[in-house]
């Protein structure tokens, strides 16, 4: 019995070290029909995932899907909640086989690899968010989280994401990222795509922010120019 026991708890602590593992950025490419380079990047956080290509040179939106994901020895499985390609994938469950090294990620099936940008550091504020609130005229304005209409922001240790969609009607309403950085209590994003603009591509954008009781406030202007109050909650 001690020895099940053991066996079973080696087992555990195994998928545990694996699962960590994968926690960070990850960056592969390919060649467009036209030729242009393409960039994908991955990016997971404890339970979240999201996988976005683009263009490398312009910036050019392609496209976008992610969700949950869990990882049992060589296959990962991922819950979709969002598929700009493929809406009606909202809701399923695709399993693949992978191969996961310190630097790489390997999709066997799709005989495409991943190389890692970061391993979840150095960034104070990895993870995945949901926006849970405004600051509006001084006056606190909650979200419910648990609804199916969500803004995620998924942030590794030098990348970020956010994703706004809903995971009922399966509508996808945009999405943005890049690399950013969190200095003096200054959080920049430098954008490298953005969905619904490709002019927004190269600039840089500065917030001040803050983590209180759990919550990360966020303000100064958005992308548009307009002054901005946001609450995000870490998701579970």
């Amino acid at each position: 019995m001690k020895k099940i026991i053991l066996s079973l708890i080696s087992i555990t602590f195994s998928l545990m070290l694996q699962s960590q593992g994968i926690i960070g950025a990850w960056e592969g490419s390919s060649t467009s029909k036209n030729g242009e380079l393409l960039k994908t990047v991955v990016i997971f956080s404890n339970g979240y995932q999201v996988a976005t290509t683009y263009d490398a040179t312009t910036g050019k939106f392609i496209n976008s899907n992610g969700g949950k994901w869990k990882l049992e020895g060589n296959m990962m499985t991922e819950e979709i909640e969002f598929h700009t390609d493929n809406p009606d994938l909202v809701g399923a469950q695709v399993s693949f086989k992978v191969r996961i090294t310190n630097d790489e990620i390997e999709i066997i099936d799709r005989n495409s690899k991943l190389k890692r940008l970061d391993n979840g550091s150095p960034g104070k504020l990895q993870g995945a968010w949901l926006m849970s609130g405004r600051i509006r005229d001084g006056k606190t304005q909650l979200r419910d989280t648990s609804k199916p209409r969500k803004t995620m922001k998924i942030l590794s240790g030098t990348r970020f994401q956010w994703i706004a969609y809903n995971t009922e009607t399966k509508q996808f309403m945009g999405t943005g990222g890049g690399t950013y950085t969190t200095k003096n209590g200054k959080y920049t994003e430098n954008i490298e795509f953005f969905s619904k603009d490709d002019s927004k591509t190269g600039r840089s954008l500065k917030f001040d922010y803050e983590l209180i009781d759990g919550t990360w406030h966020h303000s100064g202007l958005s992308s548009k120019g307009s002054p901005i109050h946001e609450i995000w909650s870490i998701r579970e």
